[in-house]
């Protein structure tokens, strides 16, 4: 396979963004078995890559993006698989059914626990040793980290939540993977504007990588923002619709400076 499993740019600032659903890539062998419907990797994070890599250029940050669809392993759930809202209905760490609830597999093509751990292998644990290595590495330069974990998700979801998202969604583990001057700070930042709805920890509270690597007494603050869709694009053609997107970005490149100040 030529694709690469994941592309990283280093920067200089303290400041790595993640976006670990803005492939949309999923190997020939595994869409083979997959339902025609599925193929089109429609769950995709779309287009949070063209959001995010001006703004990364721009303020120096390290930026962090795989080739892989979330159907060929979802690198924002923990490897053993355990879920990350108990109670609630997931799509897991190999996704079985889309979004919208429709089987990606047909019955009795879904894959096994060996070809689980053969994905998890291949594409899962490279992405998280390049994060973690970066962190590291900047951490290491700079004494302090923010990892920015930047996601996207179609404004109504009626699998996942009730009604219409809001349109930025921050999350911090309810406050555990950052520091509360640093979540007062992005939280004053969206209530000082009237352009977008926002909530903080509200229905994606961080999935696991915003869990797992946010450590604020170790010099390391993690941050989720899930944005809805139609901000910046349309949801039924997928299209990125620059005129939209536009003061989308300029605002998150304002939360992402308040990242840095707080590095």
């Amino acid at each position: 396979m030529d694709t690469p499993i994941f592309t990283l740019e280093r920067g200089t600032a303290p400041l790595l963004i993640s976006l670990p659903h803005d492939g949309s890539t999923i190997p020939d062998d595994i869409a083979a078995r997959m339902l025609p419907t599925a193929r089109g990797s429609v769950d995709t994070d779309w287009h949070v890559g063209q959001l995010y890599a001006p703004l990364a250029k721009v303020l120096g940050a390290s930026l962090l993006r795989p080739a892989m669809s979330r159907y060929v392993v979802d690198l924002n759930r923990p490897a053993d698989g355990h879920a990350l809202y108990p109670g609630r209905r997931e799509t897991g760490l190999l996704p079985t059914m889309g979004f919208d609830g429709a089987p990606l597999y047909p019955d009795g093509a879904e894959p096994d626990a060996a070809e689980t751990g053969r994905r998890v292998d291949a594409f899962w644990r490279p992405y998280h040793q390049a994060l973690q290595d970066e962190l590291a590495r900047l951490k290491a330069e700079h004494g302090r980290v923010v990892l920015w974990e930047g996601h996207s998700i179609r404004s109504v979801v009626p699998m996942l939540f009730d009604g219409r998202l809001p349109d930025f969604n921050l999350g911090t583990a309810d406050g555990a993977s950052c520091g509360a001057a640093l979540q007062q700070r992005l939280a004053a930042r969206l209530a000082g504007q009237d352009g977008y709805t926002y909530v903080v920890n509200g229905r994606f509270k961080g999935g696991y990588i915003t869990r797992q690597y946010g450590c604020p007494a170790e010099g390391v603050q993690a941050v989720q923002l899930e944005l809805a869709q139609c901000n910046y694009m349309d949801e039924d053609t997928l299209a990125y619709r620059p005129e939209l997107a536009a003061p989308v970005q300029a605002l998150i490149g304002e939360l992402l400076r308040g990242c840095l100040d707080a590095a």
